[in-house]
């Protein structure tokens, strides 16, 4: 079809499409809107903070893995590193090519038990089926090619050999968004008080300075305020936002070709730019738990040192004894959109309310995911069905039935 069909009431603005949302997921399906040639509508997005200083895109470690269990993510991470590598030229705004930086050093996810080695194994294989690049090694093999690592308790290492690493997150947001905005998105800074709902449609987006758009279709990207967007519409989704905190420090001890690293522990740990006279730099932390941790309260300063003190540090230097002398440096916090249900994002249409679609609850994936989800969402709108991947596991079915779709790898 040309355009999303507008059902709406008459209002003084309309909009084909509304996106509640415009970091790294927002742009991502703008782009994706305005790039599909069958789709020649209006698209607004609505972000309430344009500086992002409280977006979970700023504020996370910004990294991309093929080491899920589940089949739908390793599918939805491949795309995203095929995007990223080629990010120069498919973001590119006239001469203006991207860069983000994007560092392959892999994930290494490590088992001291025998179930956790089974695991890593048979993930491995799921991994592998699906075209992902990983090796599984033994304690001797792990000593051989990471010999700062402490290995006398592991049984085996999951490390991926490419297509994992990291990136500059910051720049894939301003990326994403300057060429949605190149591509004719209209970029509007506010707060969406709640959607307008008659029957099965939300027919206007309505803002906290009182002004109405009416809408052919709207995208709840909304992060953190996610869960209060869609309720507004009458669509209940499992999604809290957890408080995640980020710290740094610098080793002068050799620490070379670290990938980031999950110990046993949970917390992880990874190179942060290039080594330099005062030695390399490292970002680490640990996921929040779904029930015992605080909510975010937008206060990116406010953070908790005892967490990296008693918790992170301690586990970290254990398994990288050059870890034990080290500088903290900076830290913040920031939210984790977690969807407490399964720990998966809850992506496409809304169930009952037709033109209501949902990028919500990433659970930390948000970054890696956002290539394909946008993409994803996009066709839904234009094409009314998924076109170049399923994702219709990670759908908001599963939320009614309350059918988790297990993942048993979550950090």
């Amino acid at each position: 079809m040309s355009q999303t069909p507008n059902g709406s009431t008459p209002s003084a603005e309309t909009a084909d499409v509304v996106i509640v949302g415009g970091a790294v997921m927002g742009s991502s399906v703008a782009f994706h809107l305005l790039s599909d040639p069958a789709f020649s509508g209006r698209v607004v997005v609505i972000e309430k903070d344009p500086t992002y200083a409280r977006s979970a895109s700023a504020l996370s470690a910004a990294s991309i893995r093929q080491q899920f269990s589940s089949p739908v993510n390793i599918r939805i991470s491949l795309h995203g590193i095929a995007f990223l590598r080629d990010i120069g030229a498919r973001l590119a705004v006239g001469d203006e090519r991207p860069v983000i930086d994007l560092t392959e050093g892999g994930y290494l996810y490590l088992a001291a038990t025998p179930e956790g080695a089974e695991t890593l194994a048979s993930n491995r294989a799921v991994q592998e089926a699906e075209g992902a690049d990983i090796a599984v090694f033994d304690p001797a093999g792990l000593k051989e090619k990471f010999p700062w690592l402490a290995t006398d308790d592991l049984l085996a290492g999951a490390w991926g050999r490419s297509g994992e690493g990291w990136f500059d997150g910051w720049g894939l947001l301003q990326a994403f968004r300057k060429k949605a905005r190149a591509l004719g998105a209209e970029y509007r800074t506010g707060e969406v008080a709640h959607l307008e709902r008659q029957g099965g449609r939300v027919v206007a987006v309505h803002l906290a300075d009182g002004s109405r758009i009416a809408c052919g279709a709207v995208v709840d990207c909304a992060g953190s305020d996610g869960r209060r967007i869609a309720a507004s519409a009458g669509i209940d989704i499992p999604v809290h936002a957890r408080k995640r905190y980020v710290f740094s420090f610098t080793c002068k001890g050799p620490v070379d070709n670290c990938p980031l690293m999950i110990d046993t522990s949970g917390a992880y740990v990874r190179p942060e730019g290039h080594r330099g006279a005062e030695g390399q730099m490292f970002i680490c932390g640990i996921s929040p738990e779904a029930e015992a941790d605080p909510d975010w309260d937008g206060d990116a300063e406010a953070v908790d040192w005892s967490l990296f003190e008693e918790v992170i540090w301690p586990a970290l230097a254990m398994r990288v004894p050059a870890f034990e002398h080290i500088r903290p440096g900076r830290a913040w916090s920031g939210p984790y959109d977690m969807n407490l249900l399964d720990h998966n994002a809850i992506v496409g249409r809304a169930g009952e309310v037709e033109n209501l679609f949902l990028a919500n609850g990433f659970s930390g994936h948000g970054l890696q995911q956002a290539p394909a989800v946008g993409r994803g969402i996009a066709e839904e709108i234009v094409h009314g069905r998924f076109v170049t991947l399923d994702l219709s596991d990670l759908g908001y079915g599963r939320i009614l039935a309350q059918r988790p779709l297990r993942e048993a790898n979550v950090i």
